[in-house]
């Protein structure tokens, strides 16, 4: 195992509330697990979700980017 940090720590890291932290856990958008009562999260682990959320939004956008250059241009004042 990475490094293991405690919900607040992440939370400071990421500059959320702890308890913004419990509740992503607990849904399973961010990656932990429960010791006891207790969330660990590995550093690693935050930051390559992180960083592929990162990846996926620039991925979007580019694809949304190139949709809108194949419009013509009398539609794209439209929705701009």
């Amino acid at each position: 195992m990475g490094n293991l940090v405690t919900a607040k720590e992440l939370a400071s890291y990421l500059k959320l509330t702890e308890a913004t932290i419990y509740k992503l856990a607990s849904q399973g958008k961010i990656p932990g697990f429960k010791i006891g009562d207790s969330w660990r999260f590995e550093m690693d682990e935050i930051l390559m979700m992180l960083q592929r959320k990162k990846l996926n939004k620039r991925k979007m956008e580019k694809q949304s980017g190139s949709i809108l250059s194949l419009r013509p241009a009398s539609n794209q004042n439209l929705e701009d």
